[in-house]
């Protein structure tokens, strides 16, 4: 079964610490082949303080991205790091390609844990094809014609997310180009919120291996992956095109549960945990390998940047 590779001091031949840990990964094109052979690398026993992140972000992100239409809630605490998404400790977050709703995403992902939780908070990671494999294959032909995103953002009052918040920005014509790069459909509604439309692909295939992995976030995006009662909520007060985010089929034909609910148990069944200790860095292709949250108990301090 695949899992991601840990790396020590000792394995990479170089001293603990930052700087040992510099000094190892500084052949870019030994690093780069490493990541793609082994699709995530865990550095571990290295010691990295956060006042010596900075350098190890430039080194190994060296085109680091903002987190621009990212639906999940962060807070940005350096120049484009932010926390890992900040749900409730008691929820799982099952598995996800960082972005892959989007037009636009992140080849990588490096997360460095700065503080551990007191029990569980693995990070789980799971081998795209393994994913894809693992589906009923009446669940991968319904899926082989696309499917269609839809997003309402507010303007400062309302459920889910602004669109300020979510691009960072608050001038509507940057949006609007994001929007346009990104192959999106908008449309500005008289309340000042933004409703965005997306049909993308539910597979894509690795721009270097050429291996096709499931990269769609339908399970996230549905309606069933709100608990019942939040769900019934949703359900009083809007209407199904005024929900936060939604998902259908390309056709705009509704998902049927039963398949939502598979993806996302087979995704994390498959999934390998990343147990977290102080200093350690995960660095994952996120088209080959999607990912997700265990549970836990205790203040977690996770961070996270990303790059094309």
């Amino acid at each position: 079964m695949w899992k991601p590779r840990v790396l020590t001091p000792s394995d990479l031949n170089t001293s603990a610490g930052a700087a040992g840990l510099m000094a190892a990964v500084s052949d870019k094109a030994w690093f780069d082949a490493a990541l793609i052979r082994e699709k995530a690398l865990v550095f571990r026993e290295f010691g990295v303080a956060a006042d010596e992140l900075e350098p190890l972000l430039r080194l190994l992100l060296p085109d680091r991205l903002p987190y621009v239409h990212g639906n999940s809630p962060r807070t940005k605490v350096g120049d484009n790091v932010y926390t890992s998404t900040e749900y409730p400790a008691e929820l799982t977050i099952s598995m996800h390609n960082e972005l892959s709703y989007s037009g636009q995403w992140p080849a990588r992902l490096l997360f460095y844990c700065k503080q551990a939780p007191a029990t569980g908070g693995a990070t789980p990671v799971v081998d795209g094809e393994r994913w894809l494999a693992a589906l009923d294959p009446e669940v991968r032909d319904a899926f082989s014609v696309g499917v269609r995103y839809t997003q309402n953002l507010h303007d400062g009052f309302g459920f889910g997310r602004s669109w300020q918040d979510t691009f960072e920005t608050s001038d509507r014509a940057h949006v609007e180009k994001v929007l346009t790069a990104q192959d999106c459909e908008w449309q500005w509604k008289p309340d000042g919120g933004l409703r965005i439309l997306q049909v993308r692909a539910a597979t894509t295939r690795h721009p270097v291996t050429g291996a096709e992995v499931w990269f769609n976030q339908a399970d996230q995006w549905h309606l069933s992956a709100l608990d019942g009662e939040a769900a019934a909520a949703l359900r009083e007060m809007l209407a199904p095109e005024d929900m936060p985010q939604s998902v259908t089929f390309a056709d705009g034909s509704p998902i049927p549960e039963e398949y939502i609910t598979q993806i996302r148990n087979r995704g994390l069944d498959e999934a390998v945990d990343v147990d977290w200790r102080e200093g350690d860095l995960l660095v994952i292709d996120n088209v080959l390998v999607a990912h997700g949250r265990r549970p836990f108990t205790g203040a977690r301090k996770v961070l996270v940047a990303m790059s094309g």
